[in-house]
């Protein structure tokens, strides 16, 4: 399986959502060719949905969401990121900030 390295797949997702009209800040910046990423999608509301990457029966990349489809305060999603840096210390976030909600992965999203 040929992967796209970290660091161009993060940056590949902020010329996405930055083109179309959302916010993203990399809050920590992880292994540049390996580390593993989180995106944070922030709401209205203090509110935000969290995506992480596992992989499918087919070994392709798909995100859950580890919180459930519902939004949860950001409070909870930044816990959550939290854990997993102090675990994984490769790890990358990513936060969106978008009006409309889009995550704007072009991987499949599984239900929460």
């Amino acid at each position: 399986m040929n992967e796209l390295k970290a660091k161009f797949w993060v940056e590949a997702l902020r010329w996405r959502a930055e083109g179309a009209g959302a916010h993203v800040y990399v809050s920590r910046r992880g292994d540049p060719d390996a580390g593993a990423v989180l995106v944070k999608l922030v709401l209205r509301d203090g509110l935000a949905r969290l995506y992480a990457p596992v992989r499918g029966f087919d070994g392709e990349r798909i995100w859950s969401q580890p919180l459930g489809a519902d939004p949860v305060s950001e409070t909870e999603a930044d816990a959550y990121a939290a854990r997993r840096m102090d675990s994984d210390p490769d790890i990358w976030v990513v936060e969106i900030e978008d009006r409309q909600g889009r995550h704007f992965l072009t991987e499949p999203v599984e239900a929460g």
